[in-house]
C-alpha cells in the first residue's frame, strides 16, 4: 500500500513538471504584499481568485500546510471553484501532512467511497482550533509578475474549504489562511509546479507594509545585490512528526548576550526527532517565546548586561515580564542601544544577531519591553521566533535544498522592508 501511495505521488509530480515545461517556459517573479493589523499583530495578505476575481483578506501562516478560506459564500463562484474527489491525486498529496500519513485510499469493501468528496480539516493555528468540516477545492487564483505588467494565473489552486466559526480570533476582514509551510499543496509548493520555479520564496515583514516574493530567478534580487550578497545560510532542520515537518525550524546551538554565552545546559537546545527542541520560525507568533527555563536564564542575563549600560527597569506591562525606562536611551538606526542578542547557528560565525529594534517593544514615550515571551514548562517548541523578531529582515526560504537564508537587520542600511517598490505593485493598503 505504501508503494502504491508512492507511486502515485511520483507520476503526478512528474506530470506536472512536463506540463508546466511545456506551458510556462517564460518564468518570472511573483509578490503578494503583506501589511501588520495594529490589533491582532497578524500579517495579512490579499489573493484575488475566482471568476471574476474576487480579492480576499488571509492571515499569513509560514508554517501552514495549505491555503483554507471560509466558503459560505463560495456558491457565489461555483462557476469556478471545483470539489475534489476522494480517490484523486489532489486528495492524496493533501492529507499526506495529516497526522503523518493519514490518507484516502479505496476500500474494496465499500464501491460507493469513489463517489465521496475529498474531506480536510484544517486548523486555525492562532487558535488550535480543527474544522470539524472541510472539504477539498480547486479554484483560479491570480498572481502580479513583478517585473512584467502580464499576470500569472494559476489555474487549478487546491485549497480547503471550511465554516465560518474557524475564522474566530483572525483579524477584522480575513477569510482564512495563507500557507507557506514545507508541504506539497502549501502555496510556494503550488506556484513552483505552476511556474516550472524552484521551490523558494522570500520573506521580508514590517511594522507596516511588507512582501512575499516567489522568484524564478534565483540570482536576481529585487532587494539589491548587496543584500543578497549580505545573507547568512543555515540548514533548515527536517522532522517527521505530527505537523513538525511542515513547519521551519534551525538549529540554534546556544545565545549570547553583549558576547557572553548564556550557561544554558545544551540538552534543551538539543534537537529530538519530532522537533520539540528545534528553534520554529512563525509569522503567528507575535513575539520569540522560550521555554521557561531558558527564558529565565536569558532575561536574567539581559537584565544584568541591561543595568551595566545603567538602563533603569520599571514595572512589567503585560504581557511582557521586564520593561525599562526609556528615556534617555540612545536610538540608531538600528533601534534603542540595548544588549545586543546573538542566537549562534552551526558555528561561531554563523548567528542571528538581534538589535535593539527587534528586541525592544516601545510602550508609550518613557517605556520599553524586552519582546520575548515565557512560552512555558512543555511547549511544543522551546524557541519560537516570532514576527517581532523577523521584521525587517530579508529571509530566504529554500525549500528545494532545505536551507535558511538571513540578512542582517535592514536598518543598518537605513532600509526596511516597507520601502521595497516593484513594477505596478502599489504597497498594500487592506
Amino acid at each position: 500500500m505504501a508503494f502504491f501511495v508512492h507511486l502515485l505521488l511520483l507520476l503526478y509530480f512528474t506530470f506536472l513538471c512536463l506540463v508546466n515545461n511545456v506551458s510556462h517556459a517564460q518564468s518570472s517573479s511573483y509578490l503578494l504584499p503583506v501589511t501588520k493589523d495594529d490589533s491582532t499583530l497578524q500579517y495579512m495578505t490579499i489573493i484575488s481568485h475566482g471568476i471574476p476575481l474576487v480579492p480576499t483578506k488571509l492571515v499569513v501562516d509560514l508554517g501552514g500546510p495549505l491555503i483554507w478560506v471560509d466558503c459560505a459564500s463560495r456558491f457565489e463562484l461555483s462557476s469556478s471553484i471545483h470539489q475534489i474527489p476522494n480517490l484523486s491525486i489532489q486528495c492524496l498529496t493533501a492529507k499526506t501532512h495529516e497526522n503523518g500519513s493519514h490518507i484516502c485510499l479505496p476500500s474494496p469493501r465499500n464501491p460507493t467511497h469513489e463517489d465521496q468528496l475529498c474531506e480536510i480539516f484544517p486548523e486555525n493555528s492562532i487558535t488550535r482550533t480543527v474544522a470539524t468540516k472541510g472539504e477539498l477545492v480547486e479554484g483560479i487564483i491570480d498572481f502580479k509578475p513583478i517585473d512584467s505588467s502580464e499576470t500569472g494565473t494559476i489555474k487549478h489552486l487546491v485549497f480547503s474549504c471550511t465554516s465560518t466559526f474557524l475564522l474566530n480570533g483572525l483579524a477584522s476582514g480575513a477569510k482564512g489562511m495563507l500557507g507557506l509551510g514545507r508541504t506539497r499543496i502549501s502555496l510556494p509548493s503550488q506556484i513552483s509546479n505552476t511556474f516550472n520555479t524552484q521551490r523558494k520564496f522570500n520573506l521580508c515583514l514590517s511594522s507596516s507594509n511588507g512582501v512575499i516574493i516567489f522568484d524564478a530567478k534565483p540570482h536576481d534580487s529585487y532587494f539589491g545585490a548587496d543584500i543578497l550578497r549580505s545573507l547568512t545560510y543555515t540548514p533548515l532542520i527536517t522532522y517527521h512528526g505530527h505537523k513538525s515537518s511542515q513547519d521551519y525550524f534551525i538549529n540554534v546551538k546556544f545565545i549570547k548576550i553583549n558576547g557572553k554565552k548564556l550557561a544554558l545546559n545544551t540538552s534543551l537546545l538539543a534537537n529530538d526527532q519530532v522537533g520539540i527542541g528545534g528553534t520554529k520560525l512563525s509569522t503567528i507568533a507575535p513575539y520569540t517565546t522560550m521555554e521557561s527555563s531558558i527564558f529565565s536564564l536569558f532575561t536574567k542575563a539581559f537584565v544584568k548586561a541591561a543595568t551595566h549600560m545603567n538602563m533603569t527597569m520599571v514595572d512589567p506591562v503585560a504581557p511582557f515580564a521586564h520593561c525599562f525606562n526609556s528615556r534617555g536611551i540612545d536610538s540608531t538606526q538600528i533601534g534603542p542601544n540595548v544588549p545586543i542578542i546573538d542566537l549562534v547557528l552551526q558555528s561561531e560565525m554563523v548567528k542571528w544577531r538581534i538589535y535593539g529594534r527587534n528586541s525592544m517593544v516601545q510602550l508609550g514615550e518613557e517605556v520599553m519591553c524586552l519582546g520575548f515571551l515565557d512560552g512555558g514548562l512543555k511547549p511544543n517548541n522551546r524557541i519560537v521566533i516570532g514576527g517581532y523578531q523577523l521584521e525587517d529582515t530579508l529571509v530566504q526560504f529554500d525549500l528545494g535544498n532545505s536551507m535558511l537564508g538571513f540578512s542582517p537587520s535592514l536598518l543598518k542600511r537605513q532600509s526596511t522592508c516597507s520601502d521595497f517598490k516593484f513594477f505596478g505593485m502599489p504597497k498594500a493598503s487592506f
